[in-house]
């Protein structure tokens, strides 16, 4: 496996589409309200909006630039629009039409001719024939001019310099006042038979098709709203992903809402998913069913906290309510509340809906459900439902310090209690669709926390034992960017050893990157990728598109060059008489005055050995002649353990040797074993003979790795010296193609030759 982050298109296959193409137009507004934007043809586009306050305003909005596609499918920045025009039919309901004061007006940002920036605004209605909710438009950007009453009010726009430009959409009875309306409203226009036309209506665009490789993608809807589901998709087929897509529903686009005390809370009053979400949703299941795409569909227990009722979220001993470090920030539903459990079956069982009006099978993922734990260690177990389920519970101060048998007895109680809600949503999907294939993701370094040991009780309950759910999900994007492979070894192995899923039962999500500064990260989250691939899951995911899309990073499958090698080691008997022979490569001139210049080629010395002297008996040369015949000859690497130097130091103590000095953020080390100035790696040490010490105190924090990394499981602090001590085997190979053991010679007393070399490989 590789990757690239790609920067910009070098040479990549590329397209041209025509400008204002349906698929490239995006939506934006303030919340409470909703909107979707939606491809319905190629020369058509939907938006569907939901209304709650009289200052709610929508915008369609078409970018200059292309600030939302992977580099490599991008389409070209042009700002200048002067050489062509747009024209289309305009039909629309639940928006103020195009003849009311404040109805549709395009507001085109950039520069005028002499470079200030500025802002133009042009009434759609005075370009528009037709009815005010059924009318063409055409816009000639060369001859166009702003201003509510043409010619009075004319201000000439000058599209020479455009940055974006958005068409606002509003509600009946709009005002500006933050005041609700009397109901929601719900509004939608259709711009059809869109036209460009001009010299300038054409746009180049990316279009290499990545080759398909055996990853798969995951996707937010918080993240991708804005966006038509044609581009979404887009995005994942060209970059070479294929089979199931985890779509994650989100916790703030999807629901209806309705007024409460000032505030807007999710409800169930006309339906499950307001219909700007449902209408996106439909789209992009169908387009993804006609691509042969499977979608798993991912509800987690989390609300926007702003519109999560208060008696449904998770609570600390003092009220204090469980929210994630977001902002704005979530809300954490308690699993003890019976209206906010029967609230996501209700979500649940709209989106298999959706799902199988698409044809699509249904697939579902229980995502994250946990009990929160504050910073400070606080359990938030206390909501008024869970006090009731649990029986008015014991206080637990912080998870994090020893817990006595009550408090232990709490913590089962509570897993219990949400893997019974678990299991509940689970067969409310099984209800609806008996086929469906029911997952369960868990996010390994909070629910494995190893400074708060015993909240698996709580938050990987064995109620979640294998065969509750078809699959079970896992990831840990903190410790994959990190590159904390030892970690999730660990964590693996304690799920499996927990809850029965073998890895062919298991889907792994590697990510993700959350800052562009940190884009790093990627090196670490696609090896962690390929570990998991090697391990035998099911399916591995990248977390996420938008992370893949705002970094430009591209996977490929490679095949691997990998030297044969049998980690198996010389017969010690054999080897124990070896002569040895290091090599080195230096080039030396000589000059005329017999001055000599000296180049070392190599940067350490590499090892020859003959092991013929350690044959010493028939039964000897009848071992050789099996080992030499099992490796191939030089084709196959192995071990052996060179007599003279084989370990770090003369006791092998943690602080013999120095690998390196940590910076508070690297947890992987190499080992090596220094000569002087000379330094080599150690690549084959002994199982079960690595001592490690961080300032010259001795740890077990840490995993060996294949090759010889050491992998902390907390990175060394800055400036702290990182040593070790190990016993070490020398990987090598036969030297020649042919090996010649006479009897005569031998019971002459005459050693055969037997060539071995030190093999390169780090």
């Amino acid at each position: 496996m590789g990757y690239w982050l790609a920067r910009e298109r070098r040479g990549q296959d590329a397209d041209v589409i025509t400008r204002f193409d349906p698929r490239f137009w995006t939506v934006n507004f303030p919340r409470p309200m909703m909107a979707a934007v939606t491809s319905t043809a190629h020369d058509a586009l939907r938006v569907d909006c939901v209304f709650y306050k009289h200052d709610d305003l929508a915008g369609l909005i078409w970018a200059s630039k292309d600030g939302e596609d992977h580099r490599l499918l991008a389409y070209a920045t042009n700002r200048d629009y002067r050489a062509c025009a747009l024209s289309f039919r305009w039909r629309s309901s639940g928006v103020l039409p195009l003849d009311a004061v404040n109805g549709p007006v395009l507001t085109i940002e950039g520069r005028d001719a002499q470079g200030d920036a500025r802002a133009w605004y042009v009434r759609l209605w005075n370009y528009a024939s037709g009815d005010p909710d059924d009318a063409v438009v055409t816009l000639d950007f060369a001859n166009l001019d702003g201003g509510f009453t043409l010619p009075d009010e004319a201000d000439h726009v000058w599209a020479g310099d455009v940055d974006r430009m958005f068409v606002s959409l509003v509600p009946p009875g709009y005002s500006g006042s933050a005041d609700a309306l009397n109901a929601p409203v719900e509004g939608w226009i259709e711009l059809s038979d869109m036209r460009c036309t001009g010299a300038g209506s054409v746009l180049a665009i990316g279009d290499g098709i990545a080759p398909q490789h055996g990853l798969s993608i995951a996707n937010g809807y918080d993240d991708s709203y804005h966006l038509t589901p044609a581009r979404v998709l887009r995005n994942m087929l060209m970059l070479g992903y294929r089979g199931d897509i985890v779509h994650y529903v989100g916790m703030s686009h999807y629901f209806r809402l309705e007024p409460a005390s000032g505030g807007f809370y999710a409800s169930l009053a006309g339906g499950v998913l307001n219909t700007a979400c449902a209408a996106w949703h439909g789209d992009f299941a169908r387009r993804a069913a006609a691509l042969g795409f499977g979608v798993i569909w991912s509800l987690s227990y989390e609300l926007l906290d702003q519109h999560c009722w208060g008696d449904w979220k998770q609570r600390a001993a003092d009220g204090t309510p469980g929210l994630t470090g977001w902002e704005p920030p979530s809300a954490l539903l308690s699993p003890a509340h019976d209206g906010a459990m029967a609230y996501l079956r209700a979500v649940a069982v709209a989106f298999v809906g959706i799902a199988q009006d698409a044809g699509l099978a249904v697939k579902f993922q229980i995502g994250e459900p946990w009990w929160w734990v504050m910073p400070d260690g606080r359990p938030c177990l206390y909501d008024a439902a869970a006090r009731a389920a649990l029986n008015d519970p014991v206080g637990i101060a912080n998870v994090r310090e020893p817990l006595n048998t009550a408090q232990v007895a709490v913590l089962d109680a509570a897993g219990a209690l949400l893997a019974r809600s678990t299991l509940a949503l689970r067969d409310a999907v099984k209800a609806r669709a008996g086929d469906a294939v029911v997952m369960l993701l868990a996010y390994l370094p909070t629910v494995l926390d190893p400074q708060a040991p015993e909240m698996k009780r709580a938050n990987l309950p064995t109620g979640w034992s294998r065969p509750a759910f078809d699959i079970l999900q896992l990831e840990d994007y903190d410790w994959a960017s990190a590159g904390n492979s030892g970690a999730t070894a660990r964590a693996v192995a304690a799920v499996e050893a927990r809850l029965g899923y073998p890895p062919d039962e298991q889907h792994y999500f590697s990510g993700f990157v959350l800052n562009a500064e940190d884009a790093g990260q990627w090196r670490a989250i696609d090896a962690a990728a390929q570990e998991a691939r090697a391990r035998g899951v099911a399916a591995t995911f990248i977390w996420a598109l938008p992370q893949v899309m705002r970094d430009g990073f591209y996977h490929f499958d490679e095949e691997t060059a990998v030297q044969p090698f049998d980690d198996v080691l010389f017969p010690l008997a054999l080897g124990s008489e070896a002569e040895v022979a290091p090599e080195v490569s230096t080039a030396i001139v000589t000059s005329a005055g017999g001055h000599e210049k000296r180049n070392a080629d190599w940067a350490a010395a590499r090892t020859r050995y003959d092991v013929g002297p350690g044959v010493r008996s028939e039964s000897d040369i009848a071992l050789l002649l099996d080992f030499y015949r099992a490796r191939l000859g030089p084709a196959r690497g192995f071990r052996l353990r060179d007599p003279f130097d084989h370990a770090s130091g003369p006791k092998t103590n943690p602080g013999d040797q120095p690998v390196g000095v940590g910076d508070g953020a690297a947890v992987r080390f190499a080992l090596v074993k220094t000569y002087g100035e000379s330094e080599r790696r150690i690549t084959r040490p002994v199982a079960g003979s690595v001592r490690i010490a961080v300032d010259g105190v001795e740890t077990n924090g840490f995993t060996l790795e294949e090759g010889g990394w050491v992998v902390f499981d907390t990175p060394p602090a800055d400036g702290a010296w990182v040593t070790a001590g190990f016993a070490f085997d020398v990987p090598v190979r036969f030297a020649e193609d042919s090996l010649s053991v006479n009897r005569a010679t031998f019971l002459a007393g005459a050693a055969p030759s037997v060539p071995l070399v030190e093999i390169r490989e780090a």
